[in-house]
């Protein structure tokens, strides 16, 4: 409990963190490009990002492009947060907020690219709503994506990978690529090399990572 209020007490004077109390937080939708990056960059949302390993390590190699860490946890997005700024990195931020909030912080068509990963798979059957892939947030990513853009799933999960596929194909979209073995798939070249803590975790045991991508751009999402 100590170290978790030493590191709330860091995130307020952390540029690289918004958060409630932040004069931006309130100011930031439709704005991030001018208000925060100062470019006209593309954005990628790494969503439920808990420590940022992959909007770190993406925005790394990719320093044309902006990326924005959404999590709740503020301690996890501390370190994130942290790992900014000793690297100097210009083109990163992280949101504390809650997925189901999008749209308080981004306008229509502001986001180029997003990026699930490890989310928790809500494996009971009344939590369905609150998994990250569920028609409830495919509208929202609907809403914030330029048309034709693309959503990445990565998961330890069978279950949440199969329920995405079947919601896709109850709203007939098709998938761009999905592979139930990505180590062991030719989409492996496509991810960079980041690994995220669960991913570091699972590996190791065994365990196949499940990923896939799809585009919104045709779907008449109902629910």
């Amino acid at each position: 409990m100590r170290q978790k209020c030493k590191r709330f007490e860091a995130n307020k004077s952390l540029d690289h963190l918004i958060e409630p109390g932040k004069s931006i937080y309130k100011n930031i939708k439709g704005q991030w490009n001018r208000l925060y990056f100062q470019n006209d960059y593309p954005i990628t949302l790494e969503i439920g990002c808990g420590h940022g390993a992959y909007t770190i390590g993406l925005a790394k190699i990719f320093p044309e492009r902006n990326f924005i860490g959404i999590d709740l946890k503020g301690d996890r997005l501390w370190k994130g947060a942290q790992e900014a700024k000793i690297y100097g990195l210009q083109n990163v931020a992280f949101l504390r907020a809650q997925a189901t909030h999008l749209l308080d912080f981004f306008e229509e068509n502001e986001v180029a690219e997003i990026w699930i990963t490890f989310p928790d798979p809500r494996p009971k059957t009344r939590d369905i709503k609150r998994r990250l892939t569920s028609l409830r947030f495919l509208k929202l990513y609907q809403t914030m994506l330029i048309e034709g853009k693309r959503v990445h799933l990565k998961t330890d999960s069978n279950l949440l990978f199969q329920y995405t596929l079947d919601v896709l194909q109850g709203q007939g979209i098709q998938p761009y690529d999905y592979t139930r073995d990505l180590y062991g798939s030719i989409l492996i070249d496509n991810h960079f090399g980041i690994q995220t803590t669960y991913e570091k975790r699972f590996i190791p045991q065994g365990m196949p990572i499940y990923y896939l991508s799809f585009v919104l751009k045709a779907a008449n999402l109902t629910l």
